[in-house]
């Protein structure tokens, strides 16, 4: 296990048994019936992240007096304490399915089992209960505000850097194999680590935007989905690339400018340049004299497509910076739009 996701998981395990320990001290403090059902409470609700944890907490209120009444319509009706319960809980995951609330099945389940052992409906009982619900997600909520989010983010830019090296890197393997040149490098094997690399950075983006109150840190989340798709173009490219039987003479024009493309291949950088650079060299294509052999012809079609897929790759970028509003502008990129 890395050094960071082991910290991770020591952070929150350790909010979890804390949590659940004052819940049920606080309970205890109240003397409030089945206590240690606070700190149960809080140990579900813990394990989400701050987001979650605000609307999850929310919606546990707000079914509470629905389970009640549940609760009181199976156990005060039915004389069977075993199909009371079932019934019970029957009713409470379809309405929950139903209403998507699923995760609050596991607390209500709890509270449902304190009033079929008591079978007590007064308003002090019913109060008890509320009040341990509500002393398991105010715990939660209190804990789940403590993340290290500055930490987090200053790996989210790291993962960022790493992911423009390695796009760069690939690049400048794929210009070489135009050039004929040898690489000591498997470049599909790089393609394919960059992928599973930018799955996990993708996902720490997305926690990363589920434990922070900061107006649009969703930034971080489009970055990587956007350099997703641009290893997907280099899928494509590399493709494209191993089907040339005979490398024509216009491969090295298209090397060069591969070469010249992975110096730009930073987050700061609106790609018009190397679009219009792009569109110089198809122009410059549609100039050169016909191929005259079948395989001329396949390798020039095959060139072709990797001018297409190189286009598309700054296109994805191009579309990045256009959804890209004024505020986010300012923040990641420390200048205006109309820069």
């Amino acid at each position: 296990m890395e050094k960071k996701e082991l910290k991770k998981l020591l952070l929150r395990t350790a909010k979890i048994a804390v949590g659940s320990s004052i819940a049920i001290y606080a309970a205890e403090l109240l003397h409030l019936e089945y206590a240690a059902s606070a700190g149960s409470i809080a140990l579900l609700t813990l394990v989400t992240t701050k987001w979650e944890t605000l609307k999850l907490s929310a919606f546990r209120v707000i079914t509470f007096a629905a389970a009640v009444i549940l609760a009181w319509i199976a156990f005060v009706h039915l004389n069977s304490e075993w199909v009371a319960y079932g019934t019970f809980i029957f009713v409470l995951v379809l309405l929950s399915e139903i209403l998507n609330l699923k995760a609050t099945i596991s607390v209500n389940a709890v509270i449902g089992t304190h009033f079929l052992a008591t079978h007590d409906f007064s308003l002090a009982f019913v109060k008890n209960e509320f009040l341990l619900v509500l002393i398991g997600i105010s715990v939660a909520i209190v804990l789940n505000l403590f993340h290290d989010n500055h930490n987090r983010k200053k790996d989210i830019i790291r993962n960022m850097r790493r992911t423009e090296q390695q796009l760069q890197e690939i690049l400048r393997e794929m210009a070489s194999y135009l050039l004929n040149q040898e690489t000591e490098r498997n470049v599909w094997e790089d393609i394919c680590s960059l992928e599973e690399q930018l799955h996990g950075f993708s996902e720490d983006a997305h926690e990363y935007q589920n434990n922070t109150f900061q107006s649009h840190p969703g930034y971080y989340i489009d970055y990587f989905e956007m350099r997703m798709k641009q290893c997907n173009m280099l899928h494509n490219l590399h493709y494209e690339m191993k089907k040339i039987r005979t490398m024509p003479g216009q491969a090295e024009i298209i090397a060069h400018y591969i070469l010249y493309l992975a110096d730009y291949v930073v987050e700061v950088n609106v790609p018009t340049p190397q679009l219009e650079r792009l569109q110089g060299i198809f122009k410059e294509m549609e100039k050169e004299p016909l191929p005259v052999t079948r395989e001329e012809f396949e390798s020039r079609a095959m060139l072709y497509h990797i001018l297409m897929d190189l286009e598309e790759f700054l296109i994805v970028k191009k579309r990045f910076v256009n959804e890209l509003d004024e505020r986010q502008m300012q923040r990641y990129w420390k200048k205006d739009r109309t820069n």
